[in-house]
C-alpha cells in the first residue's frame, strides 16, 4: 500500500527544510498544494505551491475538485490554501506533503487513516520566533505584523489538544540539529515504506 506522509508544525518550524532535504534524496512524489496568496521570494510555481487567483480557486471548488480549504483574512488580504483531488492520487507511488493540522484531518477523513501518516515538526517558540524574523527580513516587502499574526495562530492551531485528538503521536524535534531531526523522520517513514 502507498503512504501519504504529511509534515505539519508551526510557522518556522523547518518542515520546508526537511520536505526539501527529504525530496533530494528519497523517489517520493511531492504533493503540491494551491494558495491564492502571493508568491515570495525565492518560491517558483509548481514547487512550492500552485499560484492562482480568486476565481480558478471557486472554479476549480464549484466543480468538485477541492478536498479541503482554508482562507486567512491576513494583514495582507485573504489567501487561501487548498489541496485539490489532483494532488494526492498515490496511484505512481508514496507521496509526501506539506499541510496544517485542519488540512491534515480533513484529507484524511477523504483517503482514510492507512494512507496518511502525521509527521509533526516542532521547535521551541523562541527560536521558531527568532528564525520568523529572519525569514521575513529576507523578504522585499517583510510583513511583520502577519509574521505576529501567524506565530500566535500557530499557538491555537498546533495546540497539545488538538494534536492528541487528531492522532498525531509522533514529534520531531527540530530544536538543535536538523540532521538528528530529519535522521529520526526518515527513519519513522523507513518503517511504513517497508
Amino acid at each position: 500500500m502507498n503512504h501519504i506522509f504529511y509534515l505539519m508544525g508551526k510557522s518556522s518550524s523547518g518542515k520546508d527544510t526537511v520536505y526539501s532535504r527529504i525530496l533530494e534524496d528519497s523517489e517520493l512524489i511531492p504533493i503540491v498544494l494551491y494558495t491564492t496568496r502571493p508568491i515570495r521570494a525565492g518560491e517558483r510555481e509548481g514547487v512550492e505551491y500552485h499560484f492562482v487567483d480568486d476565481e480558478r480557486f471557486n472554479a476549480m471548488r464549484d466543480s468538485g475538485e477541492v478536498i479541503e480549504w482554508r482562507t486567512y483574512d491576513t494583514k495582507c488580504g485573504k489567501w487561501t490554501y487548498y489541496t485539490a483531488k489532483d494532488s494526492i492520487s498515490t496511484d505512481r507511488g508514496d507521496r509526501i506533503g506539506i499541510g496544517t493540522l485542519e488540512s491534515y484531518l480533513k484529507i484524511k477523513e477523504y483517503l482514510g487513516d492507512e494512507i496518511l501518516v502525521p509527521v509533526y515538526i516542532e521547535v521551541d517558540d523562541d527560536i521558531r520566533f527568532l528564525r520568523a524574523v529572519e525569514r521575513e527580513k529576507r523578504q522585499s516587502a517583510p510583513k511583520y505584523a502577519e509574521l505576529c499574526r501567524r506565530f500566535l495562530a500557530d499557538n491555537e492551531d498546533f495546540s497539545d489538544e488538538k494534536l492528541s485528538e487528531a492522532g498525531v503521536t509522533h514529534r520531531f524535534s527540530n530544536n538543535g540539529s536538523l540532521e538528528e531531526c530529519l535522521s529520526a523522520v526518515k527513519k519513522y517513514m523507513s518503517d511504513f515504506q517497508e
